[in-house]
Protein backbone atom coordinates (compact mmCIF):
# COMPACT_ATOMS: atom_id res chain seq x y z
CA UNK A 1 0.00 0.00 0.00
CA UNK A 2 1.33 3.90 -1.03
CA UNK A 3 -0.04 6.51 1.50
CA UNK A 4 0.53 9.86 1.33
CA UNK A 5 0.12 12.10 4.28
CA UNK A 6 -0.90 15.59 2.79
CA UNK A 7 -1.89 18.88 4.55
CA UNK A 8 -0.47 22.24 4.84
CA UNK A 9 3.04 23.45 6.01
CA UNK A 10 2.78 22.84 9.75
CA UNK A 11 0.35 20.11 9.74
CA UNK A 12 2.61 17.70 10.98
CA UNK A 13 3.05 15.47 7.45
CA UNK A 14 6.86 14.80 8.44
CA UNK A 15 6.37 13.54 11.91
CA UNK A 16 2.58 11.68 11.34
CA UNK A 17 4.23 10.18 8.04
CA UNK A 18 7.39 8.65 9.74
CA UNK A 19 5.36 7.49 12.47
CA UNK A 20 3.27 6.07 10.12
CA UNK A 21 5.73 4.44 8.41
CA UNK A 22 7.29 2.99 11.58
CA UNK A 23 4.52 1.55 12.78
CA UNK A 24 3.42 -0.17 9.60
CA UNK A 25 7.19 -1.30 8.83
CA UNK A 26 8.26 0.43 5.62
CA UNK A 27 10.01 2.98 4.52
CA UNK A 28 9.22 6.47 4.14
CA UNK A 29 10.20 9.75 1.85
CA UNK A 30 9.16 13.06 2.80
CA UNK A 31 8.55 15.95 -0.42
CA UNK A 32 11.07 18.15 0.77
CA UNK A 33 14.09 15.38 -0.47
CA UNK A 34 12.33 16.02 -4.10
CA UNK A 35 12.65 19.77 -4.12
CA UNK A 36 15.22 21.68 -5.94
CA UNK A 37 17.42 23.79 -4.03
CA UNK A 38 16.36 26.77 -6.26
CA UNK A 39 13.09 25.76 -5.16
CA UNK A 40 14.37 25.85 -1.23
CA UNK A 41 15.80 28.87 -1.53
CA UNK A 42 12.94 30.56 -3.24
CA UNK A 43 10.63 29.26 -0.13
CA UNK A 44 13.43 30.40 2.47
CA UNK A 45 13.39 34.13 1.01
CA UNK A 46 9.40 34.13 1.62
CA UNK A 47 8.51 33.17 -2.37
CA UNK A 48 6.13 31.04 -2.46
CA UNK A 49 6.16 28.28 -5.60
CA UNK A 50 4.12 29.22 -8.86
CA UNK A 51 3.03 25.92 -10.50
CA UNK A 52 5.65 26.13 -12.87
CA UNK A 53 8.27 25.55 -10.02
CA UNK A 54 6.18 22.73 -8.35
CA UNK A 55 5.72 20.49 -11.59
CA UNK A 56 9.55 19.13 -11.78
CA UNK A 57 9.30 18.10 -8.22
CA UNK A 58 5.84 16.47 -8.55
CA UNK A 59 6.77 14.69 -11.16
CA UNK A 60 10.14 13.15 -9.34
CA UNK A 61 7.67 12.30 -6.66
CA UNK A 62 5.23 10.71 -9.05
CA UNK A 63 8.28 8.58 -10.09
CA UNK A 64 9.40 7.39 -6.60
CA UNK A 65 5.76 6.59 -5.72
CA UNK A 66 5.79 4.48 -9.47
CA UNK A 67 9.05 2.81 -8.66
CA UNK A 68 7.46 1.53 -4.80
CA UNK A 69 4.86 0.52 -5.94
CA UNK A 70 6.05 -1.18 -9.16
CA UNK A 71 8.55 -2.82 -6.73
CA UNK A 72 5.74 -4.14 -4.57
CA UNK A 73 6.41 -2.17 -1.42
CA UNK A 74 4.50 -0.55 1.27
CA UNK A 75 5.69 3.21 1.53
CA UNK A 76 4.53 6.25 2.95
CA UNK A 77 4.64 10.01 1.60
CA UNK A 78 4.67 13.10 2.66
CA UNK A 79 3.43 15.73 0.33
CA UNK A 80 1.43 19.14 1.03
CA UNK A 81 -0.45 18.37 -2.41
CA UNK A 82 -2.25 21.62 -1.82
CA UNK A 83 -4.16 21.20 -5.17
CA UNK A 84 -6.47 18.00 -6.50
CA UNK A 85 -4.30 18.45 -10.19
CA UNK A 86 -1.27 18.20 -8.03
CA UNK A 87 -2.86 14.91 -6.40
CA UNK A 88 -4.01 13.83 -9.82
CA UNK A 89 -0.02 14.05 -10.74
CA UNK A 90 1.25 12.49 -7.84
CA UNK A 91 -1.33 9.78 -8.23
CA UNK A 92 -0.84 8.93 -11.96
CA UNK A 93 -1.95 5.34 -12.66
CA UNK A 94 -1.05 4.51 -9.23
CA UNK A 95 -3.08 3.50 -6.11
CA UNK A 96 -2.80 5.98 -3.07
CA UNK A 97 -4.11 5.80 0.16
CA UNK A 98 -4.49 10.00 0.74
CA UNK A 99 -4.43 10.83 4.27
CA UNK A 100 -5.21 14.43 4.97
CA UNK A 101 -4.21 16.30 8.06
CA UNK A 102 -6.38 19.25 9.08
CA UNK A 103 -6.37 21.89 11.26
CA UNK A 104 -6.77 25.72 12.16
CA UNK A 105 -4.83 29.08 10.64
CA UNK A 106 -4.13 29.58 13.86
CA UNK A 107 -2.78 26.15 15.01
CA UNK A 108 -0.79 25.77 11.79
CA UNK A 109 0.67 29.49 12.35
CA UNK A 110 1.65 28.64 16.19
CA UNK A 111 3.48 25.42 14.45
CA UNK A 112 5.21 26.91 12.17
CA UNK A 113 6.56 29.94 14.61
CA UNK A 114 7.89 27.73 17.13
CA UNK A 115 9.88 25.03 14.16
CA UNK A 116 13.44 25.68 14.20
CA UNK A 117 16.02 24.88 11.05
CA UNK A 118 13.42 24.30 8.17
CA UNK A 119 13.47 26.75 5.19
CA UNK A 120 9.62 27.33 5.27
CA UNK A 121 8.67 30.48 6.39
CA UNK A 122 5.27 31.04 8.66
CA UNK A 123 5.02 34.35 6.25
CA UNK A 124 4.06 31.47 3.21
CA UNK A 125 0.93 29.93 5.37
CA UNK A 126 -1.61 31.99 3.82
CA UNK A 127 -0.24 31.78 0.43
CA UNK A 128 -1.22 27.46 1.01
CA UNK A 129 -4.17 28.14 2.51
CA UNK A 130 -5.07 30.12 -0.10
CA UNK A 131 -4.18 27.41 -2.61
CA UNK A 132 -5.45 24.39 -0.65
CA UNK A 133 -8.35 22.43 -2.30
CA UNK A 134 -8.95 19.82 0.71
CA UNK A 135 -9.97 16.52 -0.44
CA UNK A 136 -13.54 15.23 0.46
CA UNK A 137 -13.92 12.58 2.74
CA UNK A 138 -14.08 10.02 0.01
CA UNK A 139 -11.07 11.02 -1.00
CA UNK A 140 -9.04 11.15 1.80
CA UNK A 141 -9.06 9.83 5.66
CA UNK A 142 -9.08 13.41 6.93
CA UNK A 143 -7.50 13.89 10.91
CA UNK A 144 -7.93 16.49 13.13
CA UNK A 145 -4.37 17.51 13.94
CA UNK A 146 -5.09 18.99 17.31
CA UNK A 147 -4.58 15.20 18.70
CA UNK A 148 -1.30 14.02 19.34
CA UNK A 149 0.87 12.20 16.80
CA UNK A 150 0.22 9.04 18.12
CA UNK A 151 -3.53 9.57 18.53
CA UNK A 152 -3.54 10.46 14.43
CA UNK A 153 -1.25 7.30 14.00
CA UNK A 154 -3.32 5.10 15.89
CA UNK A 155 -6.42 6.18 14.07
CA UNK A 156 -5.31 5.84 10.75
CA UNK A 157 -4.11 2.62 11.28
CA UNK A 158 -7.34 1.69 12.67
CA UNK A 159 -9.43 3.24 9.39
CA UNK A 160 -6.90 1.51 7.35
CA UNK A 161 -7.60 -1.81 8.88
CA UNK A 162 -11.22 -1.15 8.54
CA UNK A 163 -11.40 -0.48 4.93
CA UNK A 164 -9.47 -3.81 3.91
CA UNK A 165 -11.73 -6.57 2.60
Amino acid sequence: MIILVMGVAGSGKTTIGAGLAARLGCGFSDADEFHSEANKLKMAHGIALTDEDRWPWLQSMHAAIEAQQRAGHDHVFACSALKKRYRDVLRGGSDLQLVFLQGSAELLAERLTRRRGHFFPVDLLKDQLDNLEAPTEEEALIMDIRQTPEEIIDAIVQQLRDKRP
